[in-house]
């Protein structure tokens, strides 16, 4: 099929790659003539494993290029998907939903008889529906439809969970929009990935209820991470005895300074914000205390610091291990160790920073902050090490040698993944969130 792909950031290179690579011819839209450059040249703008072997594969091929008009693209294509953010409102919880509806009005006089215009920007339930009725008046003479498909893509994993999602949900009110989304994805369909065919309501629910819940099974543990340090128990030994049980699952439900990125902190503000307009806030009130659970770990972790480091950070050099926001991603956005490393140097501590690929985009967003490239040059003279972003090759530091390094020995562990045995056994007084100091 001839697609287009309708803004080409995390989201939308990554769709736009993996439909060409199915065997589709894919033009991607962006405004941004920098990313379009690099997207044509088969570089991605931003740091995800797989996919810059993919961009140069499809684009060499032919099956993906790349243009600045909305015209080019209704001429060129049959399917339409928009990839455009919604990011948070300023001075509110609400999506800001601009840059979808730039997309449908200037798009929609450009579109082909027969078009779909499929939706994969996460946003209010209810904004499908207007679009569509802004899609029959801006386009009365074109038979076009629009439909929901949300994303359920993992940073670090996008491209394998785009060619084998663990399933597919599509908004359509029409056979004919479900045939065409059905050939869109017939290779992911024929490996036997799960179709889920629904409204466009329960379409633009299914995405912002599956990350609701993902926070609040996150927000849970940290929870259970504070009542294990003030009641003397280990969060990790409880997440693994309740995580046994089938109707939990261990999957996501480790402790640590808590979630951040683009996605969970501001979809589940976005989701109270809709609720309440919809006259059901209360159905949802308990997210605002995920939420306040969630950003509170940040503040445990710098009062840990603080604790460890005699009190004061005045004179205390600190070493930060992570910036993005997860491993295997160079996302910065609402990142908890950046805002703790922001922190701790608004208090008077001399912070370095150490990631593996998010350094540019954490310099462009914190530039007062000290950066290092490698991870003894961060360590350099610390009095406490800090690992936030449970990058692989943290866990495999070695802790004797970087103990030659530091001034003083002191680790905090926050995401609870390195083996806290070990670096004690090196001579490191190591803290984590919700386990024994013993």
């Amino acid at each position: 099929m001839r697609i287009t792909v309708i803004g080409t950031g995390y989201l939308g290179a990554v769709h736009a790659a993996c439909m060409a690579d199915s065997g589709h011819e894919v033009l991607g839209v962006d405004v941004d003539p920098r990313k379009l450059v690099a997207l044509s040249d088969g570089r991605p703008p931003f740091f995800e494993p797989g996919l810059p072997e993919l961009l140069r594969r499809t684009v060499d091929s032919g099956s993906l290029r790349f243009t600045d008009s909305l015209q080019e693209a209704g001429e060129f294509g049959e399917v339409h998907f928009v990839c455009v953010g919604t990011p948070q409102q300023p001075g509110s919880y609400a999506a800001d939903l601009k840059y979808v509806d730039a997309v449908v009005d200037g798009l929609a006089p450009h579109l082909r008889d027969g078009s779909l215009v499929v939706g994969k920007s996460t946003v209010p339930v209810g904004t499908a529906a207007r679009l569509a009725q802004r899609l029959t008046e801006l386009s009365p003479d074109v038979d076009a439809e629009l439909a929901w498909n949300p994303e359920f893509l993992r940073e670090g994993f996008a491209v394998e969970e785009t060619m084998r999602p663990d399933r597919l949900v599509v908004g359509v009110t029409s056979d004919r929009a479900d045939a065409m989304l059905r050939e869109v994805y017939a290779p992911m369909l024929a490996a036997g990935c799960p179709y889920i065919r629904t409204d466009l309501a329960t379409a633009e629910l299914v995405k912002v209820a599956a990350n609701s819940f993902l926070a609040t099974k996150i927000s849970f543990v940290n929870a259970m991470a504070e009542v294990c340090d003030a009641a003397g128990g280990d969060v990790v030994t409880l997440a693994d005895a309740i995580g046994h049980d089938t109707r939990i699952g261990r999957r996501f439900l480790s402790a640590g300074v808590g979630f951040g990125g683009g996605c969970l902190p501001k979809d589940i503000r976005a989701f109270m914000a809709r609720a309440g307009e919809l006259g059901v806030g209360e159905a949802l009130s308990f997210l605002k205390a995920v939420d306040e659970v969630n950003m509170r770990r940040r503040q445990r972790t710098v009062d840990l610091a603080r604790e460890l480091v005699g009190g004061s950070f005045l004179g205390r050099n600190v070493a930060i291990l992570g910036a993005a926001f997860k491993p295997d991603s160079d996302d910065v956005r609402d990142s908890p160790a950046l805002n703790i490393a922001a922190a701790i140097q608004l208090q008077g501590g001399q912070v370095r920073v150490h990631d593996p690929e998010a350094i540019d985009n954490a310099r462009t967003q914190f530039p007062t902050l000290d950066y290092a490239l490698d991870v003894e040059k961060a360590c350099e003279r610390a009095d406490l090490v800090l690992h936030l972003t449970e990058w692989r090759q943290y866990r495999e530091l070695d802790p004797a040698r970087l103990r030659k390094v530091v001034r003083e020995p002191r680790l905090i562990d926050g995401r609870n993944t390195l083996d806290i045995a070990a670096w004690r056994s090196a001579g490191w007084t190591v803290r984590a969130l919700g386990r024994s100091q013993h």
